[in-house]
């Protein structure tokens, strides 16, 4: 912005610059050449006055040292002719005495007693204004004078004055862009501290408030503001990451009592009512992921992580060699397809908890003798495809709302799932859209930024992706996101290294 208004207070100065000066240019211009005309018209008017005496007297041995010493002083040319148009004597010498110059126009009119002032190119493209006055007494004309000057001498004046108003217009740019660059970091100085406090208050927390003291009143008042808005934030997200963090702990006691008190009632139950006390269970683990699930969210939400580098094919097949056994029991088959597409950008765990949900959902759909295909394509897009029933258009545009289910998914179902993995995608900078396959099931793409190569990075630096696990991760537990019905019931679970997990 210091730039912007830099700009702006130039371009003003150079437009009042511009319609001062090149008014002013042009007038002097204008008035120097018409000073420069009637100068060369009053001195060719005294020697036609001189001329004519001499040539009246007879003593025409004077023209030459009058006109040689006229042009020695000024630097013009002096013509002298008698009233036959002969030529008495030339100061530059070019024309002979006695040439005959009645027939130019110039001449010609002073002969009948009138005089000219024109601008006219000599024989070597230089341009001359010339002065052709009569030699005369009253009607009586003895002789015509012409005094010529090369246009130059006009407009190397004009020149000079032309840089000299370059000059002033560059000192005044000068100063104006002095005082104006002082005056636009005073006034956006609130604006870069708040510029920098917002993105503090974006990873979390604010430790430099703007500052209130300089600048405009209107953003002092504006930095104000924001301080006490963002203080108040503080505290809320504070008070909600709080209560995720204790409310982890004060719900699971009383749920894990409340179903063991369920388990105790059995063998005292009549046999008759065995069902609905599973349904009760049920209805209690139902509820103990929503808690769970709900609490992972907030954790989420509140958790500001900065984006790494990862090695997408190596987390890749990472899980796809922790998800094999499992997959092997439901006689479903993983498979890894696509070119490798290297490093992406994902925030710390989040990519292990992502493939993790997808793999968890699509399996739990996949009929036995398919296969569960992880395909990277170009771009770092990740694609996780299953053969499993599919999900209509309709549900498909539903399945990110938070607690939305399909109406044929299993009643166990919290709706969560998809919610907690888009928010894992785009805290990561990437985007997830679900699609349908090919031939049948659902194709789940996740697209994430790649990883710029610097010539700066170091060929040796180690990647940021977690390897080495053997099986699938384990901690909060999985709201998986790829069914059929939009939501999940595994029992598998996310890792617990995302930041804010238990």
């Amino acid at each position: 912005m210091t730039r912007r208004l830099l700009l702006s207070y130039l371009g003003l100065a150079l437009l009042v610059l511009t319609g001062l000066e090149i008014p002013l240019g042009y007038l002097y211009a204008r008035g120097e050449a018409s000073r420069f005309s009637q100068t060369v018209e009053r001195d060719a008017s005294m020697l036609a006055e001189l001329a004519e005496e001499s040539i009246e007297k007879g003593n025409t041995a004077e023209l030459p040292r009058l006109a040689g010493e006229y042009a020695a002083e000024t630097g013009g040319r002096v013509v002298v002719v008698d009233r036959q148009g002969a030529v008495l004597v030339d100061s530059a010498g070019r024309t002979a005495a006695g040439t005959d110059l009645s027939g130019e126009p110039d001449i010609a009119t002073a002969l009948r007693n009138q005089r000219t002032v024109a601008t006219r190119t000599d024989t070597d493209g230089t341009d001359l204004l010339t002065a052709t006055l009569p030699g005369a007494s009253g009607t009586s004309i003895r002789g015509a004078l012409r005094v010529t000057y090369p246009v130059t001498m006009v407009t190397q004046r004009v020149h000079r004055i032309w840089f000299a108003l370059v000059l002033v217009g560059a000192c005044v740019l000068a100063a104006v862009a002095l005082v104006a660059f002082a005056l636009a970091r005073w006034i956006t100085r609130p604006l870069r501290t708040l510029e920098q406090a917002t993105t503090q208050l974006a990873d979390g927390r604010l430790t430099s408030p703007p500052d209130a003291n300089t600048g405009p009143p209107e953003l002092r008042r504006l930095a104000t503001a924001f301080t006490r808005t963002a203080t108040r934030l503080q505290r809320l997200l504070d008070g909600q990451y709080a209560f995720a963090s204790e409310a982890s702990h004060q719900l699971k006691t009383p749920l894990t009592a409340l179903r063991l008190r369920l388990e105790n009632f059995e063998p005292y139950l009549d046999p008759r009512a065995h069902t609905s006390l599973d349904e009760s269970i049920e209805e209690v683990e139902r509820l103990s992921r929503m808690v769970h699930g709900l609490l992972a969210l907030a954790r989420l939400e509140n958790s500001a992580t900065t984006p790494e580098a990862v090695d997408l094919d190596t987390v890749v097949t990472d899980r796809a060699a922790a998800w094999e056994p499992l997959a092997a029991e439901q006689h479903v088959a993983i498979a890894i397809a696509g070119v490798p597409a290297g490093r992406v950008w994902a925030v710390p765990g989040a990519l292990e908890q992502i493939i993790d949900n997808l793999l968890a959902n699509a399996l739990r759909v996949s009929p036995p003798g398919t296969t569960l295909t992880l395909a990277r394509a170009p771009g770092a897009e990740l694609r996780v495809i299953d053969q499993g029933p599919g999900m209509p258009a309709a549900d498909r545009a539903r399945a990110f709302d938070r607690f939305w289910r399909a109406s044929d998914s299993p009643h166990d179902g919290t709706g969560l799932g998809l919610p907690i993995v888009r928010h894992l995608v785009h805290a990561s900078g990437g985007d997830i859209t679900l699609h349908e396959a090919p031939d049948t099931g659902l194709d789940a793409r996740v697209r994430l930024r790649p990883v710029t190569p610097s010539p700066r990075r170091s060929a040796r630096q180690p990647h940021t992706a977690a390897t080495g696990s053997t099986r699938p991760h384990t901690g909060v537990p999985v709201v998986a996101v790829r069914g059929r019905n939009g939501d999940a019931s595994s029992e598998h679970a996310v890792s617990s290294s995302f930041p804010g997990s238990d």
